[in-house]
């Protein structure tokens, strides 16, 4: 009897140990599936705002990097394409760049989101500084207004200025853009120039 009752003790006892290994088994693997997901999860937005602190420059070497084999064009062809379709895309920032920058103590246009930052930005790793560029007309007359905004003791007289200021120089830009599309259509195929249509570079 009494051998009966060891047996069955060293049995229980042997099963509550496997038991036991089988649940620290279980949460050591639960623990290398939840920080692999972190991990994903960190790389994943990593990846988004190294995108994000991409520069003008940078994006504008990559869109180009991929027009030449899309339009079909030849090398030779892409010697006087390139420049132009430069020409285009920077006109074409410096168009759109109204509202861009925020004046003191303001992230983006009157306490709109600013162009950099993000959610998790500034943890874990230290962001690279961004690329300064070489404000262009509209960039400072953009700034110019909204720093005059922020200035309660600005007149009417004064806002109505720089917002004259700022609109020449959108239109200047504007015009300079129509010329240079119109020198980029300038040897290009039908087919090339309704791809660029598509793209939003030729009107």
């Amino acid at each position: 009897m009494r051998k009966r009752i060891t047996r069955i003790a060293v049995v229980c006892v042997v099963a509550v140990v496997i038991g036991g290994l089988a649940l620290a088994q279980q949460q050591q693997r639960g623990a290398q599936q939840g920080r692999g997901a972190r991990q994903g999860v960190g790389q994943g937005a990593g990846g988004q705002r190294g995108m994000g602190m991409r520069d003008p420059a940078q994006m504008q070497a990559m869109m180009l990097e991929r027009l030449q084999p899309q339009l079909g064009a030849s090398d030779t062809q892409w010697n006087t394409l390139k420049p132009r379709l430069q020409k285009v895309m920077e006109l074409n920032r410096q168009a759109s760049s109204v509202g861009r920058f925020g004046g003191p103590g303001r992230g983006g246009m009157f306490g709109g989101p600013g162009r950099q930052g993000g959610p998790g930005q500034g943890r874990g790793q230290q962001q690279p500084a961004p690329q300064e560029r070489v404000l262009t007309a509209v960039d400072k007359a953009t700034q110019e207004l909204q720093t005059l905004l922020g200035n309660q003791a600005a007149t009417a007289d004064q806002i109505k200025a720089k917002l004259t200021a700022l609109r020449q120089a959108t239109e200047k830009v504007k015009q300079d853009l129509a010329k240079a599309q119109t020198e980029l259509k300038q040897g290009l195929s039908v087919k090339q120039e309704a791809m660029l249509v598509l793209m939003g570079y030729l009107n």
